[in-house]
């Protein structure tokens, strides 16, 4: 049996809006699901040709003299190589499981974004699909594979690879959905 709703009142304009069915996001459209793609494949591959090319321990390769090497750099710490050089009780199962929880976050704020929110959602693509790279590596090998190393004189920046690249790019464009460059508002032509 139905609760009783109130009529609307005699000669009263006032009407009774029906409820609109609440559907979920959908958690990406398929341009999305090709930029993670993508940025899983080229990470995979460029990752795969440092380990058949590129000896760990082996003289770094110079790009650009003074400033861009390729090295082979194993990083079993988080990003930016924070926490490589610490040792503990199953340290590899803790970073696999830091990286899942975050995978899912990304993916949970990313159902909340609108289609329209265009900056953001390509930003969120692109960190998904760095994550899910070094995740990879990470439950395959039990550390992630770096080999770009960027430099000045003696002063190096940590050793990166191409998920690094896409999750920075991506947080930058979050950042810019953020304060309002690049977004697109729902009444926005599409």
């Amino acid at each position: 049996m139905m609760p009783d709703t109130p009529a609307p009142l005699a000669g009263s304009q006032e009407s009774v809006a029906p409820i609109e069915a609440v559907t979920p996001r959908a958690f990406a459209r398929p341009a999305e699901w090709l930029i993670i793609l993508v940025v899983v494949a080229v990470d995979q591959l460029t990752k795969e040709l440092v380990r058949r090319l590129l000896p760990l321990s082996s003289d770094p390769v110079q790009v650009i003299p003074g400033l861009l090497d390729l090295t082979h750099v194993q990083n079993t710490g988080a990003a930016f190589g924070l926490m490589n050089g610490v040792d503990f009780a199953y340290k590899p199962f803790v970073m696999i499981g830091i990286a899942a929880v975050a995978l899912v976050a990304i993916a949970a704020y990313a159902t909340q974004l609108g289609f329209h929110e265009r900056t953001a959602r390509a930003g969120l693509a692109l960190i998904l699909g760095g994550a899910f790279g070094n995740l990879i590596d990470r439950a395959l090998f039990g550390h992630v594979v770096d080999f770009v190393d960027v430099y000045w004189k003696t002063t190096h920046f940590w050793a990166f690879n191409v998920a690094d690249t896409a999750i920075t790019v991506g947080a930058i464009l979050v950042l810019f959905d953020m304060i309002g460059l690049g977004r697109r508002h729902a009444s926005d032509p599409v």
